[in-house]
């Protein structure tokens, strides 16, 4: 299988039978073989850090199964309305001083509806942008004309992952449907923004869903910038809160199929850090992740996850660096 290194291009054109038997893999010649695709294509010891902030919390009337943020769940999470301009851009400011080059503003909204709370997260937009951090926006259903004006507000990605496959998504969502996601990430691509877009693992899904999932992003006529490989973070109050945690096996391939079918693509170790070690988060390190996210006060969003200064001493020990935003010069930034 490792005939598949010599081979390996941004192509468009998979199917589900080359990405099944690329997952499928022996282990350790996998790992192999995307991290000789991740050198092909990327820079070796470099890990972008990117911070995630809640801006608006809890709430939200979708019903994803595996979100402690929708209202219909019992869950301890504390509803918060969309913080103040000024309270997002200092928290800019100290992401950029620890070392992040990207940061993240996550709104618990089913979609964007102009009014101003949308009027004011343009303004976080152009501020934090003005910062020189890249600036990324998750925020729900997003039509053609408000990513419009996300992008000249100067918005650099937009999350909107698939979480799942489209045949497993009904299982997990019933508020909208898998083209809703779809219609998002074209409406984000004809506005010029770049596209983040992953999924979650651990949902009760099969392999084949996962694979499907990748499918979907593989044959896109442009593939995501980004594609963030989450493990379920399982909250009391949710669902899907008494299901197994995941295999950390099933992450590093997930990551090293990631890498492989999307050889350009930032690939993002993101939930699910938290119940990982040094020694685990290295191989999916090894397998193709080159990006993690970092949360202020251990948090990611709402979940808990590894705190700065540790994953700054994992850094180290794994020899591996911040990247340096290329506009960037008086810190460790991407």
């Amino acid at each position: 299988m490792n005939a598949i290194l010599e081979t390996v291009k941004v192509r468009h054109d998979w199917t589900k039978q080359q990405i099944e038997q690329i997952y499928n893999m022996p282990l350790l010649e996998l790992v192999y073989t995307a991290a000789s695709v991740h050198r092909a294509y990327h820079p070796k010891n470099e890990v972008q850090i990117s911070t995630l902030l809640s801006i608006k919390t809890g709430g939200c009337p979708e019903d994803c199964s595996y979100c402690g943020q929708a209202a219909r769940y019992h869950t301890d999470i504390k509803v918060q309305r969309l913080l103040p301009t000024e309270t997002v851009l200092a928290h800019a400011k100290k992401a950029k001083q620890g070392g992040s080059s990207r940061f993240c503003m996550a709104a618990a909204w089913r979609e964007v509806r102009d009014n101003k709370d949308f009027d004011r997260v343009i303004d976080m937009v152009k501020g934090v942008n003005e910062l020189g951090l890249e600036v990324c926006c998750t925020l729900g259903m997003l039509t053609e004309s408000q990513a419009l004006r996300l992008q000249q507000a100067g918005l650099y990605a937009y999350n909107h992952n698939l979480d799942t496959s489209e045949e497993f998504y009904d299982e997990i969502i019933s508020t909208r449907k898998f083209d809703n996601r779809i219609n998002t990430i074209n409406n984000v691509r004809k506005a010029g923004i770049t596209v983040c877009s992953g999924g979650i693992i651990g949902l009760g899904e099969s392999t084949s869903d996962r694979v499907s999932m990748l499918l979907t992003l593989a044959t896109m006529d442009k593939h995501p910038e980004s594609v963030p490989i989450n493990a379920l973070a399982r909250i009391k109050g949710t669902p899907l809160e008494d299901l197994p945690k995941v295999e950390v096996w099933d992450m590093v391939r997930m990551i090293a199929t990631a890498r492989i079918v999307l050889p350009e693509t930032m690939v993002r170790l993101s939930a699910g850090r938290i119940e990982m070690s040094e020694v685990e988060q290295a191989w999916c390190f090894m397998a193709g992740a080159n990006s993690i996210f970092a949360g202020e006060n251990q948090t990611l969003l709402v979940t808990a996850n590894p705190a700065l200064n540790k994953d700054m001493v994992m850094l180290e020990n794994l020899g591996l660096k911040p990247m340096i935003k290329q506009n960037q010069e008086s810190f460790c930034q991407s």
